[in-house]
């Protein structure tokens, strides 16, 4: 397989990217063909849909050999379950799938055709293999069950950011930050209310603590 296309996010590595794509519809990003794929021809049409599947690879997670189990942060990563009953990094084949927001896509005189997207989870430069469209009438199952993630909520957070610190953050960037912040960025097995965590963030570093479910955001550096 080839890379065709590279995704532009805020994220400059994988701590704090939403553990699933749309969890944060506030997040931008760009997809960027890579030179050979800068052709308008093949997005001809695209625009008429509302959503696009991204295959990707989770090119920081590929490692030699795989294991047959893992632990999912999402159960504390206390428990084993098969890798293919998991969305986890770590497979034989290092890929990932996610569903995201077509918000336009836009004809740059350089790059080409680039795609503007909401809820992408991925990491900056991460390698995109494919696209597809989003088909609502067989992609959505409503009745579909979920698991193990059936039983373990997803509960948000209540954030705090000083106005000083939050106007060092772009105004564009800051609604997508704050669903990060809201989602709980920490692994699910820290609960230390004296640590303080490091995000980078849209080229900045945000420090945060949390405690007693809120999150408190101590500096942008």
């Amino acid at each position: 397989m080839e890379v065709i296309a590279r995704i532009r996010s805020p994220f400059a590595e994988k701590f704090g990217v939403p553990r699933q794509s749309g969890i944060v519809e506030e997040l931008r990003a760009t997809v960027v063909f890579e030179p050979p794929y800068r052709n308008p021809d093949a997005v001809r049409g695209l625009e008429g849909f509302s959503h696009i599947w991204l295959i990707w690879q989770f090119d920081r997670a590929v490692r030699e050999g795989w294991s047959p189990t893992v632990r999912p942060p999402r159960l504390g990563g206390n428990r084993r379950l098969g890798v293919f009953a998991t969305r986890s990094p770590f497979r034989p084949n290092a890929l990932g799938l996610s569903s995201v927001r077509l918000e336009r896509i836009e004809l740059d005189s350089a790059l080409g055709p680039v795609l503007h997207v909401q809820g992408a989870d991925l990491v900056d430069g991460t390698p995109i293999f494919d696209i597809k469209p989003y088909l609502s009438y067989t992609d959505s199952h409503p009745d579909a069950r979920g698991g193990f993630t059936d039983d373990t909520a997803m509960e948000r957070l209540a954030v705090e950011i000083p106005p000083v610190l939050l106007d060092k953050i772009p105004q564009a960037q800051r609604p997508g930050l704050i669903g990060v912040l809201e989602n709980d960025p920490r692994p699910r097995y820290q609960d230390d209310e004296s640590r303080v965590y490091g995000l980078r963030f849209a080229e900045r570093n945000v420090r945060f603590t949390v405690s007693d479910r809120v999150l408190t955001v101590v500096d942008v550096q």
